[in-house]
């Protein structure tokens, strides 16, 4: 009834007419465009292609591809963002898409969704913002879950599950209470207290001399030393035990290096008791000695309670390629000035470059701009190339610092940005939660309980926010349609 509309525009005897012929009007938000079949058939899969066919489908094919159409214009209406269409219509034309600057990119490959289009057609350095953009939801997403774990509670979990996650949250979380952080200000302290006595333990005037005429560190000190470890022990097993993935936190670079801290104290105390037993006393000692100098790994420990460290570390992580540069740089000009020292310099009856292995050391000190003095050049071409050197060890360790200090600057603010997101996002959902209870949906209630009941996931007194892009990992396994405001 409906195909047979008079208001439908004329069509051949076999029910279609010639769509390379055809002309069709998009109005998308208010902004019209026109197009031809011959250019729209291209991609025949995209949406814009289907309106070429839909008419002699009837209304019903019609409204399944837009939201509205005026038969006597022959103009389709889509209630949709008119920039992000501008530059996806450019598939038509140049075969690929650019994204206009200011546009979400999560938005934008929801716009490419909704009009059919293959993500392939997007060129890579959109492509790249995109994948950006992506993995920061992701991390807050990450975030959001991590405090909505610590909000919800499962009432079917076992109390050692209940325990385990207690312990966990009061070892992992200082922000979580006021005793978790009074435990984190210990935990900071023993670790500063225990690298003093270390330190402190070498002066001479502090050690006392054994029966044998040995020296060994003070008691008092050695006390000190036993009563950190055990603290850290402590810390160590409880933190294992209440790990929620043990394998994943064994094989943690933070939790290696506890391990190295603490494995030193113990192995020195088997070795002192028993080792006497199996070898010389000498060699146990020269041992226990060696084990002491790993308890400096402890100090490494203090990255686990500085944000700043942590920041450092990720941003050299993220600047590998400078770094590597950094060191190519510097290992050519050390082989070639060396190369170049040796060379001239042994005419001189008082050389102190002997071979080129040995200059390599004299062209580490000089491009880096120690010079210790040790080796030096006597010739006068020998100063001219150590003077050229040094001048291309500083712009060889001058140009990759930049990148390498926006790098750290960019992952900070990064960092953030997205904590602030974050709390953005419960903000929202706590305020839509409020905004239903003073509304009294007795039914959107009933359904929230229900969600909270399904997982441990969600409180039963937050609900989900909404706004134009969503968090993926929030969504999957509970089906909650997470929106995340800040994208925008």
């Amino acid at each position: 009834k409906m195909a047979g509309d008079s208001r439908f525009p004329d069509v051949d005897s076999d029910g279609s007419e010639k769509s390379e012929e055809m002309e069709i009007v998009v109005n998308v938000g208010g902004v019209r465009q026109v197009f031809y079949g011959d250019n729209l058939n291209q991609y025949p899969e995209t949406r814009l292609a289907e309106l070429v066919n839909c008419l002699s489908g009837g209304y019903d094919s019609i409204f399944s591809l837009c939201d509205d159409y005026d038969p006597g214009k022959r103009e389709f209406y889509f209630d949709r963002d008119p920039d992000a269409f501008k530059c996806i219509i450019d598939v038509y034309y140049f075969g690929e898409i650019h994204m206009k600057k200011g546009i979400c990119p999560i938005c934008f490959k929801n716009e490419m969704e909704f009009w059919k289009v293959d993500l392939q057609f997007l060129d890579d350095c959109c492509k790249a913002h995109l994948s950006e953009k992506k993995e920061e939801l992701e991390e807050i997403a990450r975030r959001v879950q991590l405090i909505l774990d610590d909000l919800g509670v499962d009432a079917s979990e076992s109390r050692w599950k209940k325990c385990q996650k207690c312990i966990w949250k009061f070892l992992e979380k200082p922000e979580s209470s006021y005793p978790a952080r009074v435990i984190a200000v210990l935990s900071f302290l023993f670790i500063l207290i225990s690298s003093v006595v270390m330190c402190v333990g070498t002066i001479p005037d502090l050690q006392v001399v054994d029966a044998e005429g040995n020296r060994m560190e003070h008691p008092t000190l050695d006390s000190i030393e036993t009563a950190c470890i055990g603290w850290f022990t402590m810390e160590y097993v409880l933190r294992l035990i209440s790990s929620p993935n043990k394998l994943h936190f064994a094989l943690s670079f933070m939790n290696i290096v506890d391990v190295l801290a603490i494995l030193p104290f113990y192995v020195s105390l088997t070795l002192t008791h028993l080792g006497a037993k199996l070898m010389e006393l000498s060699n146990v000692q020269q041992a226990v000695q060696a084990l002491r100098i790993m308890r400096i790994a402890r100090i490494f420990k203090l990255a686990r309670h500085s944000s700043g460290l942590q920041t450092l570390t990720y941003a050299l992580k993220r600047s590998f390629k400078e770094l590597g540069l950094l060191l190519m740089y510097l290992a050519v000009g050390i082989f070639v000035f060396s190369a170049l020292g040796y060379t001239m310099e042994q005419s001189h009856p008082e050389t102190l470059f002997k071979s080129i292995p040995q200059s390599f050391w004299w062209a580490i000190i000089t491009m880096t701009t120690v010079g210790y003095g040790d080796i030096y050049p006597k010739t006068t071409l020998g100063k001219l190339n150590a003077a050229i050197s040094f001048l291309c060890g500083v712009i060889a360790i001058a140009l990759p610092i930049h990148p390498i200090i926006n790098n750290f600057v960019r992952y900070y603010n990064k960092q953030r940005v997205l904590e602030t997101a974050a709390k953005h996002e419960l903000e929202l959902m706590e305020l839509n939660s409020a905004e239903g209870k003073a509304a009294g949906s007795r039914s959107e209630l009933e359904d929230l309980s229900r969600e909270s009941k399904e997982g441990p996931f969600y409180s039963s007194r937050i609900k989900v926010s909404h706004s134009d892009t969503f968090i993926h990992l929030l969504s999957e396994e509970k089906h909650h349609r997470t929106r995340l405001q800040s994208c925008k």
